[in-house]
């Protein structure tokens, strides 16, 4: 029996079958991100450029669900392009990236998928939301509407390499534990220095090459994502300063509107997608808050570039003017104090917060640089409460410290503030930043902090008249803070107290500002019946503990 031969035609159809069969598409797994946090991807370039940080603009089109966000990206070095984008709300989404240059077909890439999901961490940052004003435009709260005090510390000079890596996670360590959640930060041109002096440097280098900022130097901000990103994860926001815009370092003089531009939107494609504020920079006319000037016109710009519309603000002496037709390029307003520990306390200071604060519409005020702790050996412990409760139980938003050797990031045998550009003789402090680590009143005003957080505070309203010759604030008939100030030794006579509602039935304790110990008073009694309503209101007046300043606080307990 013969073996049947196989059929030539049978044989090749088979080999051909794969070959005719259309191929499975294989669609690429998206993305993923979680919600409030940064997603960040990079585009390669094949087409070279000599300055690519002047010559290509890279943005790219986040979507989902009928909404868009135009996200800068930044040159990261090399042919690397790379984009932060920090997701709003959960979903699926599009990107895609839109280069300036038409031709470059790698940046003028496909459309990519990106999945978010709802974020499930602890950062109080980020577990919130972003970062907004308030309804009734007082304060600062999350997306939520959980509040947000502000708390800040200055650290003006921490980017450069005198602060090592080290000491900063030392100092964020510290902070963080004391209650601090913001840090004001400059990232660009530092106060009292010559433009692009060596000191400026980190571990990167400086971060232009060009003093007009027309060569970016990646690799300085390379450094700078690594402290910020830890501030952040911390639970720490940067308050993050463009430049410096003072007589003797004029960035606006020395840079120029385009160069500080460029110089913001960089600063916006490595940095919004993280919770940060803004400071456009440091003293810079007053003119800018109510938009006019350069420097107005930068802050436009800056408004125009950021997709989440990070709060923004200026750093002057004094507030925002409040004329009609005003253009507020500014989202808060911060004031400034004074460094002399005498005219720090004193009223006509305290009175650039309060004429800030009752202008219209009403904004969120707060003192962003006053008295540093240990500034020219002075300023301590006292100073520092005084200064910070009288601001708060003045309607402040929150309150920015400083401390001696931390804001200039100061090292044995160098300062930070010496500049060749001035001398190199005028030197500040020579107290260390480790020095300054633990003046006592960066744990008082957290110890202060702590206390108001306690309490509705968000809700407090001043109110001056409940206690002549103190600070007071709170809710009517539902809370009241009295502060007292230090006075003359050997004086234990407590402040009297106003006007309390007399169907409300008042605990009443002194609290010790510097080290956080309660003395309770014990209750005031309600002294009308119900439907009373021709009882007169309640006084109270007691003995201090002992002669310092006392935080007084009254709270309801009942109603009869």
């Amino acid at each position: 029996m013969k073996t049947p031969l196989p059929n030539p035609i049978l044989m090749l159809a088979i080999a051909l079958l794969p070959l005719l069969t259309p191929p499975t598409l294989v669609q690429a797994a998206p993305a993923t991100g979680a919600q409030w946090a940064v997603f960040e991807s990079s585009f390669t370039s094949a087409k070279r450029y000599d300055n690519p940080f002047l010559e290509v603009q890279l943005d790219v089109v986040f979507r989902t669900g009928g909404r868009q966000w135009l996200v800068p990206a930044f040159w990261a070095g090399g042919d690397q392009w790379t984009v932060r984008f920090a997701p709003p709300i959960p979903g699926d989404y599009t990107f895609q990236p839109r280069c300036s240059d038409p031709a470059n077909k790698e940046l003028n890439g496909s459309e990519q998928s990106l999945r978010v999901a709802p974020y499930t961490g602890d950062n109080p940052l980020l577990k919130h939301g972003f970062l907004r004003v308030s309804a009734d435009q007082r304060n600062f709260e999350h997306a939520d509407g959980t509040p947000f005090f502000w708390l800040g510390d200055t650290w003006w000079k921490c980017l450069c390499k005198r602060m090592t890596w080290e000491g900063f996670q030392e100092l964020t360590a510290d902070r963080q534990a004391k209650g601090f959640n913001v840090v004001q930060i400059v990232c660009g041109p530092y106060p009292d220095e010559g433009f692009l002096e060596p000191r400026l440097a980190n571990e990167g280098g400086l971060p232009y090459e060009s003093i007009k900022f027309d060569r970016v130097n990646p690799r300085y901000f390379d450094y700078a994502d690594r402290r910020l990103k830890h501030l952040v994860d911390a639970g720490i926001a940067p308050a993050i300063v463009g430049a410096w815009g003072r007589g003797d370092c004029n960035s606006m003089e020395a840079i120029g509107a385009a160069g500080l531009k460029r110089h913001w939107r960089y600063l916006v494609a490595r940095y919004s997608a993280y919770p940060v504020f803004w400071i456009l920079a440091g003293e810079i006319p007053e003119e800018t808050k109510w938009g006019q000037g350069p420097w107005a016109e930068v802050a436009t710009y800056l408004r125009s570039t950021d997709p989440y519309h990070r709060l923004l603000t200026c750093h002057t002496g004094h507030g925002r003017r409040g004329a009609e037709g005003d253009s507020h390029v500014i989202d808060f307003d911060m004031v400034g104090g004074n460094h002399d520990e005498r005219v720090a306390v004193e009223a006509k200071t305290l009175a650039i917060f309060t004429a800030a604060y009752a202008k219209d519409p009403p904004m969120p005020v707060l003192v962003g640089e006053t008295c540093y702790e240990g500034h020219m050996q002075q300023g301590f412990g006292d100073v520092q409460r005084r200064m910070f409760w009288g601001s708060i139980l003045s309607g402040a938003a929150g309150h920015t410290y400083g401390a001696a050797g931390i804001w200039h990031a100061s090292v044995e045998d160098d300062p930070g503030c010496a500049s060749a550009a001035f001398g190199g003789t005028k030197v500040y402090d020579w107290t260390t930043w480790k020095e300054g680590l633990d003046y006592p009143g960066s744990k008082q005003l957290g110890i202060g902090k702590q206390l108001l957080e306690k309490y509705p505070w968000q809700k407090f309203e001043p109110h001056p008249e409940w206690a002549p010759g103190c600070f007071a604030a709170g809710i009517p008939g539902e809370v009241r803070f009295v502060y007292l100030p230090r006075r003359n030794i050997y004086n234990w006579d407590g402040p009297e107290v106003k006007e309390l509602e007399p169907d409300v039935d008042w605990h009443v304790y002194y609290f010790d500002p510097a080290a956080g110990r309660k003395f309770d008073q014990g209750v005031i009694k309600a002294t009308a019946k119900a439907g009373d309503k021709d009882a007169k209101p309640v006084c109270f007046k007691k003995d201090v503990p002992s002669p310092q300043d006392w935080v007084l606080v009254l709270e309801k307990t009942s109603h009869q």
